[in-house]
Order: C-alpha cells, then sequence, then structure tokens
C-alpha cells in the first residue's frame, strides 16, 4: 500500500474510504464482518475506524469496550452534542478503533427527525475528523448499520463512499438484497450520487448445505463479479469470539473463518487498488 499518512502543511488531509456494511435483515454477519474485517485491514498496516450505529452496539461489545466506558457514543455525535474525535476509543487491535454506540441511539430518529441536514449528520461527522487528523488519519472507516432502513442507515449510506452487503446462504437471501439495492438507489439519486456497491460478501456457507450452494449460484448470477470471490464459513469460533470481547483473528486466527476474513481484507485492497487505477 501507499503511503497515506501525513499531510504538508496547508494540503487538503488524506480522505478516507468510507465503506458501510448494510443489510436490513438481522443475522447476516454484518457486525462480525465490521469487526474483522476492520481487524484484518489493520493488520495489513491500515489505519481503521469502525464507527457503531447499530443501538444494540455489539461491534463496541466485540471489540472489547465495556458499556460503563461510552460516555460518548455515535448518539453523541449525531446529536451534535460531540465531535465524532471525542466519541473515538483505542480497542486491543494495534491501528484499529470504534466509535460506540450505546441504546441511546433507539431515539436519534425522533429527537432529529426534522431537522433539514437529518440525513447528513454522519458525514458532517466524518468531514470534521478528517480536517482534524491530520497527521495520522484513517486510511478506512467502516459503519456497521442497525438491521432496518432507518435514518441510521440513510446516514451511513449518505456518509459512505461505497456499501459492502454481507449474506447469509439462506432461503429468502435475494429476496432482502433486492430491497437494500432499491434503498441504495434512491439514496444516490437523492442523497449521495458518488455511492457505489463495493461487493456482497456470502457469509456462514455451509458446503454439506445443498441449499448454501443453491444460494451462491442464485447471487453469483444475480450479481456477477460484484460478489467476492471469498466466502465466510460458517465456524464456531467465529461465534464465539465476541463473548470474549474479541475479534475472532484475536481469538483464534489460524481457523477457517479468521483465514477467510483476511483474504477477503486482500480481496477489498485488491478491488481498492483497480478503482484508484480505473
Amino acid at each position: 500500500m501507499s503511503d497515506r499518512s501525513g499531510s504538508e502543511p496547508g494540503t487538503q488531509p488524506a480522505k478516507p474510504r468510507v465503506l458501510v456494511l448494510a443489510n436490513q435483515k438481522g443475522g447476516v454477519g454484518k457486525t462480525t464482518t465490521a469487526i474483522n474485517l476492520g481487524t484484518a485491514l489493520a493488520a495489513i498496516g491500515e489505519k481503521v475506524l469502525i464507527i457503531d450505529l447499530d443501538p444494540q452496539g455489539n461491534a463496541s461489545t466485540g471489540l472489547g469496550i465495556d458499556r460503563k466506558s461510552r460516555s460518548v457514543s455515535t448518539y453523541h455525535v449525531l446529536a451534535g452534542e460531540a465531535s465524532l474525535e471525542s466519541a473515538i476509543t483505542e480497542t486491543v487491535v494495534p491501528r484499529l478503533f470504534v466509535a460506540p454506540s450505546t441504546l441511546d441511539l433507539l431515539g436519534i430518529e425522533l429527537e432529529i427527525a426534522s431537522e433539514r441536514d437529518r440525513a447528513h449528520r454522519l458525514r458532517a461527522a466524518i468531514q470534521a475528523l478528517m480536517t482534524s487528523e491530520v497527521s495520522d488519519p484513517f486510511t478506512y472507516v467502516l459503519i456497521d448499520c442497525p438491521p432496518s432502513l432507518n435514518l441510521l442507515t440513510i446516514n451511513a449510506l449518505t456518509a459512505a463512499d461505497a456499501v459492502l452487503v454481507p449474506l447469509q446462504c439462506e432461503f429468502f437471501a435475494l429476496e432482502g438484497l433486492s430491497q437494500l439495492l432499491k434503498t441504495v438507489e434512491q439514496v444516490r439519486s437523492a442523497l449521495n450520487p458518488q455511492l457505489t456497491i463495493h461487493g456482497v460478501v456470502l457469509t456462514m456457507f455451509d458446503p454439506r448445505n445443498n441449499l448454501s450452494g443453491q444460494v451462491v449460484a442464485d447471487v453469483r448470477q444475480f450479481m456477477g463479479s460484484k460478489v467476492y470471490e471469498t466466502m465466510i464459513p460458517r465456524n464456531v469460533r467465529v461465534s464465539e469470539a465476541p463473548s470474549h470481547g474479541k475479534p475472532v483473528l484475536l481469538y483464534d486466527l489460524k481457523c477457517a473463518g479468521s483465514q477467510a476474513y483476511l483474504r477477503l481484507a486482500s480481496e477489498i485492497i485488491q478491488r481498492e487498488r483497480a478503482l484508484r487505477a480505473a
């Protein structure tokens, strides 16, 4: 990777790539993918910020951030009470940081619904962070969304460069994907013309299950090259890791899930290089 840290005085700070992990279905591996992709990117030298926009706060918990220590959260950022910089917390992973969430986020939609900038709150917060983090800027920002297409998800899509869609290898996968693609199209036309689909990552793949194989074939036919080659297998170690407050790459580096997330990070970096070269 080229060195993107540091800026000459008077120059624009380096802009991080902002990827949002979105799917309105719950239990598809959004948070697990955010945590472990962030860890894998940090392990290969990127400086990564995970923004937890899910009121359940599972990304924060899965990175070992105790609920009592979340005095400044993404709720305060979206409510306009604090800067994103003040919410950022170090994790156990070097070069991986998180802006944690709390249950207060459940009420943010009602609080800001009548504000004109309600869909742009997160984008403004990230832009303010970019101007303050000049000496060692983040190179990737990953946004973990709630399992719904609400104002929190709209804020994430408005702030993002691209959408990464985790999709569970199960029966109604394509139905949910169609709904999400419609929302992405609406956000692109009304709020964020630059928004693209970065890719679809198939999660909880079980090669012994015929349905898994059929879902993979259907999604690849529907989305073509947008589907990453790497598939995340159904793996006990991946499921266990969050209860220990660790990404699976720290919990068990050699397990199949960890190795899959390292391959996914590598594939995403390769796509990023191709996009920059285009």
